[in-house]
């Protein structure tokens, strides 16, 4: 890379991190390194970019002026290097994705394995959040693409994927765990265990769509955390399908007696400017 570049970049994520720690973690420089980029910058524009404080670093009003033409340059030579690795048959990449646990343990190891066989050289990484995280993440460029419920945020571009079912999870000693489906109203007879964090979550909605206020006794976004207390039988709860593939929790799953999904998809902030790599994994996903 173009040395300036790597001068612009180091500034850039300075200021996106707020320390030079984290952006040297995240350019894989040396704190020193980053620090060396930046005071050059300042010599070579005759200007003060960043105030270094002990809470870490701000912009300064003339740093604030330059970042955005500093990101302009940076992702128009992103944009060609992106045409040169086109033109070179995408020898290489990174796609850089945002997603929830269930997802990422029980789809995306087949799907890059296979994606894989036709593009070998692409390097992955994967950031794990929730719905609301993984939206910010997306808006803001810190990933590429993210798996997210449908619908999003509307300035995204989506692909619908799967839908996915939601069970009641039950311990193997519950007095309806031989029923044939769950009754939505006995939903609110045990303790409930409620997986959400952040925004809103598919089964607050089941509860207000049927009209029933569960006693929740516990929350939080770990699935795992959650199976564990069923199984204990501290109370019940609902789940994705996805997330109970591979379960390793003496536990029972029911349907609903009145059926309730998730819509999972793809999102990306436009499609256009995505990079090669990211649009053939979009397609690859789309038509697998």
């Amino acid at each position: 890379m173009d040395m300036n570049i790597q001068k612009y970049m180091a500034f850039i994520k300075t200021v996106e991190y707020g320390s030079f720690t984290k952006a040297a973690e995240a350019l894989s420089y040396s704190q020193s390194g980053i620090s060396r980029m930046i005071n050059d910058l300042e010599k070579e524009w005759r200007v003060s970019l960043l105030e270094r404080g002990r809470a870490g670093v701000r912009l300064t009003s003339d740093g604030l002026k330059l970042l955005p033409y500093a990101q302009s340059v940076c992702s128009e030579y992103q944009k060609l290097q992106m045409q040169v690795d086109e033109l070179n048959g995408l020898q290489s990449g990174l796609i850089r994705i945002g997603t929830f646990s269930s997802v990422a343990t029980h789809w995306l190891p087949n799907i890059i394995k296979e994606f894989q066989k036709v593009y070998p050289n692409i390097d992955y990484e994967l950031l794990l959040g929730d719905y609301t995280e993984i939206e910010d993440w997306i808006l803001e460029g810190r990933v590429d693409c993210g798996f997210l419920r449908l619908p999003t945020h509307p300035d995204l571009e989506t692909i619908f994927l799967e839908q996915d079912k939601l069970l009641v999870i039950l311990p193997e000693n519950h007095l309806l765990a031989n029923c044939e489906r769950f009754p939505v109203t006995a939903l609110c007879n045990d303790p409930f265990m409620l997986l959400e964090k952040g925004a809103k979550a598919e089964v607050s909605e089941i509860f207000e769509r049927c009209n029933v206020t569960p006693k929740v006794h516990f929350t939080t976004w770990d699935d795992y955390a959650i199976m564990s207390m069923v199984e204990s039988g501290l109370g019940i709860s609902i789940l994705p399908q996805l997330i109970l593939k591979r379960v390793p929790y003496r536990i029972v799953a029911k349907e609903l007696d009145t059926p309730a999904y998730r819509q999972i998809g793809l999102a990306l902030r436009d499609k256009k400017t995505a990079s090669l790599a990211v649009k053939r994994f979009m397609d690859y996903l789309q038509y697998r």
